[in-house]
């Protein structure tokens, strides 16, 4: 059905039992074992009041043969309030202690799914959609918990009833052997149901996800689609989603709806049974009539609650499904393989490849037997054409992805022996479209060291042209930049990010230059940056503006995974080789030769007309 394609599960989905989910949630409810075990005696509580009613009634119904003084009556009357008023207040004292501990436990799930999220290898996002796993770290733990409140409101029904069936069963074994005889085809229905709900219940989690993966890929690349007029495309494209989840969600329903018709029609037979001969029995004298009446009362709550249980039994399967999806995402290994976890105190900044083979899926290898060693403080560029391997390079220096074979070392240490998150403080890293959170320039410059106060980001940010391109923003560091930094121009962002890395001082700096033309003053601003964070960090850069290639110590030229020739501008110019193909056809309109070149064709131009 290619209605429904897109609902397959996840590459990192996986099967668990129930018995398996239940034990794995239980481990976040043990840090609340107090409240819970509060939870569980007003639930005792709860059913003992709830079983104590009816069988108040039907004394009174009894003693009604008897012409039962205005006191009994008063007393009856009494102990009923009490009861009403007992009930209420367990209820309210349960869902109180409840809300809060699911609070709490939905918290804990969503911030060790949402740690799980960020701390994945970059090939993870590479490979799935952000809107969905958005979908699981929200969507599903709010069903969780929503499934766990119905839960207790089942098992407190469950209670009650047992201790009906109990009463009951010293009353009259017989006409309780009635009630419970069709309990196993209940049950056999429910457990066919479960297996049905539990799918229909995951294909609607995955629905949600991929609607949700919708709104975020429309909402982020608006500014694309209005910029083609595509509004109605992307509208039509969400209206598809909108409608498979309709689809999808509809059959959920009839699912969950079907089963209350169904069992109701099996417990008919038990009802009309139990009233025939509870009836015969209490006209024989054989029970009571206060017995006959607390037998039809209780086998209505009995058969409301194994409705009620099997009719939430989707739901229940849904929050099963929930925490079936939330544990997939949080037990999915990284692909980064780490042999140690030594804190680096001090990076020097050495860094060497060696017989490096690196891939990203088995058909397509980008580096192969590739050595490269940079000295500490040395800056170098990397120019190649698009898929030479340059940005790869970038990948496995900062860690973002696993090499398959060989070995880095940065100061002589194996790479996967230093803690991650230690390490990667000491780089300094900008990408190619700088990303800029909400908030103000300060905050955005202060994001690597959040001690620093506003002083020391102004001292930084003078120190790139006496603070001329301060200047330029409204507010100066408190200009709010937006959403991604929007508000800010392109060379705006490049300078925001570069003053960012500059107050934090990182020991390796690597640089995805943004190819965006900037105009002349932004441009020596930027490249003032860059000289002052070059002056005291081992500088990778892949780089696109000739200002930054002739700035560095040594230039890497790059094709299909290999280093073809290196050296700087000018020896490389002399060779004549693929760096001067590059030049030609990348760099060279950037020079001022070029440039004057320019000018006196379009002079003679005009003068020839």
């Amino acid at each position: 059905m290619a209605f429904f394609r897109g609902l397959d599960t996840e590459a990192y989905d996986r099967t668990y039992t129930d018995i398996e989910l239940v034990q794995r949630v239980s481990t976040y409810f043990l840090p609340h074992q107090k409240k819970v075990w509060v939870i569980v005696g007003l639930l005792s509580f709860f059913a003992l009041v709830g079983a104590a009613q009816p069988i108040v009634i039907s004394r009174a119904v009894e003693s009604l043969e008897g012409q039962p003084s205005t006191q009994f009556i008063i007393m009856i009357v009494t102990i009923m309030i009490i009861f009403g008023v007992s009930l209420w207040g367990a209820n309210w004292l349960r869902r109180r202690l409840l809300g809060r501990v699911m609070g709490d436990v939905v918290t804990a799930l969503r911030q060790d799914a949402f740690n799980a999220s960020i701390n994945h290898d970059m090939s993870f996002f590479d490979k799935f959609e952000s809107g969905r796993i958005i979908s699981r770290i929200t969507s599903d733990t709010q069903e969780f918990a929503t499934v766990v409140q119905l839960i207790t409101n089942i098992v407190s029904q469950l209670l009650l009833v047992f201790i009906l069936i109990t009463v009951l069963t010293i009353i009259s074994w017989q006409l309780t052997l009635i009630i419970v005889a069709m309990l196993p085809v209940v049950i056999a229905a429910t457990v066919i149901f479960r297996k049905v709900a539990r799918y229909v219940t995951r294909r609607g989690f995955q629905v949600l996800a991929k609607v949700n993966a919708a709104i975020k890929e429309a909402v982020t690349g608006i500014s694309i689609a209005k910029n083609f007029r595509q509004e109605h495309a992307i509208y039509q494209s969400f209206s598809e989603v909108n409608q498979q989840s309709y689809i999808v969600n509809l059959q959920r329903g009839l699912v969950m709806a079907s089963v209350f018709p169904l069992l109701s029609l099996i417990v008919a037979g038990g009802t009309a049974a139990l009233l025939y001969w509870g009836g015969q029995a209490a006209a024989n004298e054989v029970i009571t009539i206060g017995a006959w009446y607390l037998f039809m009362v209780s086998i209505e709550r009995f058969w409301f609650s194994m409705m009620n249980m099997a009719a939430f039994w989707s739901q229940i399967q849904g929050g099963l499904s929930a925490a079936e999806r939330i544990f997939a995402l949080i037990d999915t290994q990284s692909n980064i393989h780490q042999i140690d976890n030594r804190f680096v105190a001090e990076l020097k900044g050495e860094i060497e490849f060696k017989d490096i083979y690196f891939r990203y899926t088995d058909q397509e290898q980008i580096l192969e037997e590739f050595s490269l060693h940079i000295q500490h403080g040395e800056s170098i560029a990397l120019v190649g054409h698009t898929g030479a391997g340059k940005s790869s390079i970038i990948k496995l220096i900062t860690r973002f992805y696993e090499f398959q074979s060989g070995q880095i070392c940065i100061d002589g240490n194996d790479i996967r022996t230093f803690d991650l998150t230690n390490y990667r403080r000491k780089l300094g890293i900008v990408s190619q479209t700088p990303f800029l959170f909400s908030g103000t320039v300060a905050d955005n410059i202060r994001y690597a060291r959040p001690e620093l106060t506003t002083e020391n980001i102004e001292s930084v940010a003078n120190q790139i042209g006496h603070g001329e391109w301060l200047a330029t923003l409204p507010d100066g560091l408190q200009t709010d930049v937006g959403e991604r930094g929007v508000k800010l121009s392109m060379g705006q962002r490049q300078l925001v990010a570069l003053t960012r890395v500059l107050v934090q001082q990182p020991a390796i700096f690597i640089l995805d230059e943004a190819t965006a033309s900037v105009d002349p003053f932004t441009e020596s601003q930027i490249q003032e940056a860059m000289d002052l964070i070059l002056k005291c960090s081992t500088s990778i850069m892949i780089a696109h503006r000739l200002s930054t290639i002739r700035a560095v110590d040594r230039i890497l030229v790059v094709e299909n995974g290999k280093i073809i020739e290196e050296g700087n501008h000018d020896k490389l110019m002399t060779n004549r080789g693929h760096y001067a193909e590059l030049y030609n056809a990348y760099f060279r309109h950037q020079s001022l030769d070029y440039i004057e070149e320019v000018g006196r064709r379009r002079i003679k131009k005009v003068e020839n007309l």
